[in-house]
């Protein structure tokens, strides 16, 4: 039997950069946008703001880039701060490396799935997908969606009672697919 969970954004992850004001390590995305245009050229930032002390700084989306390079519905998505371009900016590795960015996920996802017990009944293949580049160790899904303990997965995994082909002990972001035996 297949059954499909789903890991899905319940919103923006914290973004983790240190504060030049007051030292702190977290920073919240409200999904505004500075766009700033100088003769043919344009700049633009995603503007977050200090989880402690409410302070604003710029991450670098586009630096002195011709305005005609830039797709006109990409300028829209821009001018209307998008949060949905909020979150897939946030997510690009290439903005995460010019901006020196990590992203903190911690309560920002949950787990679907199709409400039914996997532990009952005779072996399951449950398939994982990823709404988002969330890195999350399967082994804490396995036990949110089964409704065990991690000690409990980690011991079920040693008795060759959940199967996969992926690495079940570290994080992953992408889609994966394990077996439950009985």
């Amino acid at each position: 039997m297949l059954k499909n969970w789903m890991v899905v954004p319940t919103r923006l992850p914290l973004v983790r950069r240190r504060c030049h004001a007051c030292g702190s390590e977290r920073f919240r995305a409200g999904g505004k946008f500075r766009v700033n245009a100088n003769h043919k050229l344009i700049d633009v930032w995603l503007l977050v703001l200090c989880t402690a002390c409410g302070e604003t700084a710029k991450l670098t989306v586009l630096e002195r880039v011709t305005v005609r390079s830039i797709r006109p519905e990409l300028l829209d998505r821009l001018h209307d701060n998008d949060p949905g371009l909020a979150a897939e900016l946030l997510q690009d590795p290439f903005v995460q490396r010019r901006n020196r960015i990590a992203l903190d996920w911690d309560d920002a996802w949950r787990l679907v799935t199709d409400g039914s017990d996997p532990l009952d009944g005779e072996a399951v293949e449950i398939s994982v997908r990823f709404a988002a580049r969330i890195p999350v160790r399967p082994v804490r899904l396995i036990a949110e969606g089964c409704g065990l303990s991690r000690a409990e997965v980690e011991r079920l995994i040693l008795d060759g009672k959940i199967v996969s082909a992926v690495r079940l002990g570290s994080r992953l972001s992408g889609d994966f697919t394990f077996t439950l035996k009985h």
